[in-house]
């Protein structure tokens, strides 16, 4: 499904976020405390924007790793990437990550955990590939709660799959949907991040809670 809609899946962001995502994104770059010289992993990265903007904090001296397990995504990943020699992007699955233990300062994952079949897990391997202290962040679609935001939710849910007819990709944009009902709130999230090992868990709405910012710290070894 997803090497199907690579062709489309940046237009088909910009448009169902109301082109906040550039917006979102500098958000979750902001919240890994990525200076230059760090590591970082991006999980789920699709096309490899988020990776992109990690990338560009972390500067030549620095590495980002984008893991994804569509060749048609990373595909325009590395185009999109090819003038970041420091940036990598390998085919790979959430639920087992191509790295090493403790290899990087943060871990980001961006409107991919939900597409996961466990989600605790997929944060335990983020913690594990993490440092002590480094930083797990996830940017996520979520239910909002304010009278705006649900107004906003039921537009994402009639237009959503109107729009897929219209670029050919009914189905997967129905799965969206579908996947968003199912995702937790966000107490729920930050539970399971807490059960994966993660410390000073908190959690962030943005635009009138059509997403929520996740944060954690894996917590320091103890000696």
């Amino acid at each position: 499904m997803f090497d199907r809609i690579a062709p489309v899946y940046d237009g088909m962001n910009a448009v169902i976020s109301g082109f906040q995502e550039p917006r979102w994104r500098r958000r979750v770059v902001a919240a890994t405390g990525l200076r230059s010289g760090m590591a970082a992993i991006d999980v789920a990265t699709g096309t490899g924007k988020l990776a992109g903007s990690l990338a560009d904090r972390v500067g030549p001296f620095g590495r980002v790793l984008g893991v994804d397990v569509s060749a048609g995504m990373l595909e325009r990943a590395r185009v999109a990437g090819s003038d970041a020699p420091w940036l990598e992007f390998v085919i790979g699955n959430a639920m087992a990550l191509p790295a090493d233990d403790a290899s990087f300062d943060a871990a980001t994952i961006a409107f991919g955990m939900r597409n996961l079949p466990d989600y605790r897990l997929g944060f335990t391997e983020m913690v594990r590939v993490v440092r002590p202290g480094g930083r797990v962040v996830c940017l996520e679609i979520a239910r909002p709660r304010s009278l705006a935001g649900r107004v906003g939710r039921l537009w994402f849910e009639r237009a959503v799959p109107l729009i897929g007819r219209v670029v050919g990709q009914a189905d997967a944009y129905r799965y969206l949907v579908s996947s968003v009902r199912a995702y937790p709130p966000p107490e729920g999230i930050a539970e399971i991040m807490a059960a994966a090992g993660l410390a000073e868990v908190r959690w962030a709405p943005l635009s009138l809670g059509m997403v929520t910012l996740h944060t954690g710290r894996r917590a320091p070894d103890r000696a």
